[in-house]
């Protein structure tokens, strides 16, 4: 499909051209032999570059530009050209805005030098202007479409953020609710088996411990059945958002692990909030618990600081006091480090942590610092200008202004040499009110209204000017070249406007007010295309209004169609867009009230009886729940974090050959998938081949498309090449960075095309050679 649609129009410009050579259709005019190749060679080349427009827009301009110079030098009055054209519009629509200026910049200038060769400098002016409002046209389409795709591009690039936020949804939950019950419950269970420990190995010679450490039990407890009890409220009740965390909040922390008898030296700045804030607290509070645990009574530094747009954290701690081991079986879940990685890279930053030099522990995070002032965004009407006035409306505006002055100078060619110098001051009269009539075309886009109603209101000017300045009648009848804007003007109400509630109204009042300023003027003038105006005026009003009405109605409802189709299309984005947001919500908070149900069975009954034991005073019994309800923690944070883990692992590693199953189980849910070449394709592949194909594939028709697609295997010189149709939401982020890299773990090359299409060539090893039967011997 992607062939056809890339030499299609390259044949078909190549048939035109090729008919006007055939005697009797063309010019009547042929060139000879000589001539003939030379046209027929630069079909040859404008056909092959035109081919590779998609791929190589660039050169495939020069290529058209070169075979156009040809054609022409070959044969002046029959080669077209038109490939110049096409190649252009693909350069617009696939390069950005300065190349293609210099596109159009390199376009004209080998037209004005062609013709100031040929024909003069003043016939190479004229047909400078025409080429440049030609050119200019077919780039600002293509920048508008180049502008449409861009915004495809971003809209499914949103779509499929929320398409890979709707399917793990319950991952993210789980992962918050890891990190929130690690840092919550963690940090004062593990102070509460580290004090009553202490307190159990000191009571013969220090028996005032255990009081101390039995009131430290059932605070600690209290709090953390109020922190427990937070969180569990904070998962039933979304709309209910947690405090937010500041620099108070942090010291407060930091102070809180210095009661337990450690020394903490502290240096944080005053205004830290917002997400990196939370992040500072979280990392403090679990690389402050993992020294309580591991190196308890060991002094501790916590400092903060800013430089060039980022926060550095950094959180140490000397050895331990003695070197005797110390206990810590039980007390850990194994996710302290990770944790705090995710929480940094959460915020937008990064962590490292490890041995430091004093033989203590070191924690180092990087992370960006929001609460300076940020640079207010420009105004609206400008990122709006320029995101969609870049070139397109210019491009009109200057095709509007440009087009009926060069048919006007072209029409005074035949006149005589005195008349022509006389009316050269009227001429330039007729230029300016062209220019003013078509200047407000520059802003139909942003206030199509105001845009309609200055083109019918500066198209008054030409009966005052005709009535006011002595025009000839050969110049003034050319001011009707001007209504060319007025349907521009109409087609951008209808397409951006408000809809039709205002679109046929303007048509009505465009109707008259054009039909009205062409009969004032052929009135103020005497006469109309060389007909003398005899007070018909109320005739020639109707007969204008009955040509100019299906005119200006057929434009109107083409404007009518796209607006309806755009926002068909956006109506589209939003509702996928919003379904998948839906879906994510309604899954996380599934998995919220789940989770919620699951940590006030496994923590908090433990928690509880903490409580109770300390009231009791039996330090061996809160010794006892303590380290069982970290059991419990540790035992639901593993289920939290490995559960997908060990289904991974439990689960056989997929080959090619269950594409098919894959494919059948996509048509059984509505979509149709088809699936080409695999026995052969998949015959003695090695078995990482097999699983990069297979995941490959997956990702690509699971990145939330529901159009038909089509996949496809070939087996050629050691390579499995794997072509993917129809999926356009694969080639966005993060889809497209998943492919990317399980490509690269095939040590395979991936081409991700904007049209939805993914081809990726995976080694694969010598293809297999068919086996034959061999009947066996009748001697044998």
């Amino acid at each position: 499909m992607e062939t056809i649609r890339n030499w299609l129009l390259p044949l078909v410009l190549a048939a035109v051209q090729g008919a006007l050579m055939w005697p009797g259709l063309g010019p009547d005019e042929t060139p000879g032999v000589p001539g003939l190749i030379a046209v027929g060679c630069a079909l040859l080349v404008e056909t092959a570059a035109l081919g590779r427009r998609r791929q190589a827009p660039v050169r495939a301009l020069a290529g058209a530009l070169g075979a156009y110079v040809l054609g022409t030098v070959a044969w002046p009055d029959g080669y077209l050209g038109l490939g110049t054209l096409v190649a252009l519009y693909s350069v617009a629509v696939r390069c950005p805005l300065p190349v293609t200026v210099r596109a159009v910049a390199g376009l004209v200038g080998v037209e004005w030098v062609m013709s100031a060769v040929q024909d003069g400098f003043r016939v190479s002016f004229l047909i400078l202007a025409l080429s440049l409002s030609v050119y200019a046209l077919c780039a600002g389409l293509g920048e508008a479409r180049r502008q449409w795709l861009g915004g495809r591009l971003t809209a499914a690039h949103r779509l499929a953020g929320a398409e890979h936020a709707r399917r793990t949804a319950g991952d993210q939950e789980r992962r918050r609710l890891a990190r929130e019950l690690h840092d919550v419950s963690a940090h004062h269970l593990t102070s509460v088996v580290v004090t009553v420990d202490a307190a159990r190995r000191l009571q013969d010679s220090r028996p005032e411990l255990a009081p101390e450490a039995l009131s430290f039990a059932e605070r600690t407890g209290t709090e953390t059945m109020a922190s427990l009890q937070r969180l569990v409220g904070l998962l039933r009740d979304t709309d209910c958002p947690g405090p937010a965390v500041t620099s108070a909040e942090i010291e407060e922390l930091v102070a809180g692990f210095g009661r337990l008898g450690r020394p903490v030296a502290t240096r944080i700045p005053d205004d830290l909030t917002g997400p990196a804030a939370e992040a500072i607290h979280g990392i403090v509070r679990e690389a402050l618990t993992n020294a309580v645990r591991h190196a308890p009574g060991a002094a501790a530094r916590v400092h903060v600081r800013r430089a060039d747009g980022l926060l550095e954290l950094t959180v140490e701690n000397a050895p331990p006091r003695t070197s005797a081991p110390h206990d810590t079986g039980g007390l850990g879940a194994g996710r302290g480090v990770a944790g705090m990685r995710e929480r940094a890279a959460a915020a937008g930053g990064e962590l490292t942590a490890g041995p430091g030099p004093d033989g203590g522990w070191l924690v180092r995070a990087t992370l960006p610092d929001v609460a300076g002032p940020q640079q207010p965004p420009g105004p609206a009407w400008r990122r709006h200008v320029l995101r969609e006035q870049r070139l397109a409306d210019p491009a009109l505006a200057l095709t509007a202004m440009i087009l009926p002055v060069v048919i006007s100078l072209g029409a005074t060619e035949d006149w005589p040499e005195r008349t022509r110098r006389a009316s050269m001051p009227e001429l330039i009269v007729v230029t300016v009110l062209l220019v003013l009539h078509a200047l407000p075309l520059l802003w139909r886009r942003r206030a199509p209204v105001a845009c309609l109603v200055a083109v019918l209101a500066t198209a008054w000017l030409w009966p005052v000017a005709v009535a006011a300045v002595p025009l000839p009648s050969r110049v003034s009848q050319f001011l009707a070249g001007g209504t060319l804007v007025e349907p521009l003007a109409v087609y951008a109400l209808a397409a951006y406007g408000r809809g039709p509630s205002t679109a046929w109204p303007a048509v009505i009042a465009t109707t008259f007010g054009t039909a009205w300023v062409l009969t004032a003027t052929a009135a103020a003038d005497g006469s109309f295309d060389g007909d003398p105006v005899d007070g018909a005026i109320g005739a020639m009003v109707i007969v204008l209004c009955v040509l100019l009405a299906p005119l200006f109605a057929f434009v109107c409802g083409a404007g009518l169609v796209l607006r309806r189709r755009r926002l068909r299309v956006l109506a589209h984005d939003d509702f996928a867009f919003a379904s998948s947001m839906w879906h994510a919500q309604q899954a996380a908070e599934a998995e919220r009230h789940r989770l919620a149900l699951t940590l006030r069975e496994a923590v908090l009954h433990h928690t509880a009886s903490l409580v109770a034991l300390a009231r009791q005073g039996r330090l061996d019994d809160v010794a006892t729940t303590a380290r069982a309800a970290l059991a419990a923690m540790r035992d639901m944070l593993h289920g939290l974090g490995d559960a997908g883990d060990v289904a991974d692992r439990l689960a056989p590693s997929p080959t090619a050959a269950d594409l098919e199953s894959l494919c059948r189980t996509l048509r059984a849910a509505g979509r149709d998938v088809r699936l080409r070449g695999l026995p052969e394709a998949a015959r003695d592949l090695p078995p990482s081949v097999h699983v990069s194909t297979y995941r490959i594939v997956e990702a690509a028709l699971g990145a939330g498309d529901h159009g038909p697609a089509r996949v496809t295997l070939r087996r050629r010189r050691g390579t499995v090449s794997i072509t993917v149709t129809g999926v356009p939401l694969a080639v966005v982020v993060p889809v497209a960075e998943r492919l990317r890299v399980q490509a690269a773990a095939g040590e395979g090359h991936i081409v991700l095309e904007p049209t939805g299409t993914v081809r990726v060539s995976l080694p694969a090893g010598p293809a297999p050679v068919p086996v034959q039967e061999v009947s066996p011997s009748p001697y044998a």
